[in-house]
């Protein structure tokens, strides 16, 4: 068990034996352990040189242990420091063995999965090698995996990877997709809604992306899909560039108690009466909550009370945010 301190296993026997009494002769440890007198005065010796024994006495010849937290915890942590060193220097290595192959070699960057069950197992990888996040783009009608079926991202969550996912309006007229929607939010999921999304897409630690490139499954064509699996290059970056792009348009879905599903409605179709909108128009303009209301001819609890239900309608967290969505989205 001390092999990482740099003990044999009969060095770590005798010292062991020596931890349990005062001071022993290389006799008593012989006959405690089964080893010859003189083999065992060998290895006090080498424990000696090694700092883990001391001699007790000259006559008879008898040494005694040192302390383990003085004798072997320094050592173990000059080992672990230089493990880690170590691991640094082969991660090092690892990558520029990569960033080497990729410039030559395109196949490190791009791989092609053909067929549902293919494309299935390689999501289900992913996710149980996640270490820190996951973006997805949710499409409605599936290509390979129903979200329902996808409990791989619950595992994920339990050890702590955060999950962000934009999902498409139409998504949620698939069949069970509200259901799952409510399961992965209560279970940690951070999800949001938008119109339409471009593409089906998975991102994993920002170091892999899925792309089905051909349509298939259930409700595309009649032919298995096709998928490309990307990694570290300037493709990889556009995408995490484009899921940040939706991700801030989209807004926020949150669950009941009940179970209940808000915010699927998506920002873009959100009608406003003309009164909100001149609401919106001043709040941008970076008038005062008094002046609105004076304009509006409202109370100053009214202005206050519209201009958080526009929040809850948006999605905004903030004011700031209010303002911004209102003019990306021209909602004024």
């Amino acid at each position: 068990m001390l092999e990482a301190a740099g003990l044999t296993t009969d060095e770590e026997a005798v010292y062991r034996e020596l931890v349990t009494v005062d001071s022993a002769t290389p006799g008593d440890l012989a006959r405690r352990t089964g080893l010859t007198p003189g083999y065992a005065e060998r290895l006090l010796a080498g424990l000696e040189r090694k700092g883990l024994v001391n001699r007790a006495s000259r006559t008879p010849p008898a040494w005694a242990a040192s302390p383990p937290d003085v004798a072997l915890l320094p050592q173990l942590q000059q080992r672990a420091e230089a493990l880690e060193q170590a691991r640094a220097a082969v991660t090092d290595l690892l990558e520029t063995y990569r960033g080497t192959r990729r410039r030559h070699d395109a196949g490190q960057l791009i791989e092609v999965v053909t067929g549902a069950a293919a494309l299935r197992q390689r999501l289900r990888q992913i996710q149980d090698s996640a270490r820190h996040e996951l973006l997805w783009f949710c499409k409605a009608q599936y290509v390979a995996m129903p979200s329902v079926s996808n409990t791989a991202e619950f595992a994920a969550l339990a050890r702590g990877v955060r999950y962000r996912v934009l999902y498409e309006r139409a998504f949620f007229e698939d069949p069970g997709s509200v259901d799952s929607l409510v399961a992965g939010v209560r279970a940690g999921e951070n999800a949001r809604a938008v119109p339409q999304l471009p593409l089906r897409m998975a991102i994993v630690d920002r170091e892999l992306a899925v792309c089905p490139l051909v349509p298939g499954g259930p409700n595309g064509s009649p032919e298995e899909p096709t998928a490309a699996l990307l990694r570290d290059s300037s493709l990889l970056q556009a995408l995490l560039a484009l899921f940040e792009r939706y991700w801030e348009d989209g807004v926020p879905l949150a669950v009941s108690a009940s179970g209940a599903v808000t915010g699927t409605e998506g920002v873009a179709g959100t009608a406003l009466s003309e009164d909100d909108q001149h609401l919106l128009s001043l709040l941008v303009a970076g008038v005062a909550d008094k002046a609105i209301a004076s304009q509006l001819q409202l109370s100053l609890r009214t202005v206050q009370r519209r201009i958080q239900h526009l929040m809850t309608l948006t999605g905004a967290a903030t004011r700031m945010q209010l303002a911004w969505l209102a003019a990306r989205k021209g909602l004024i």
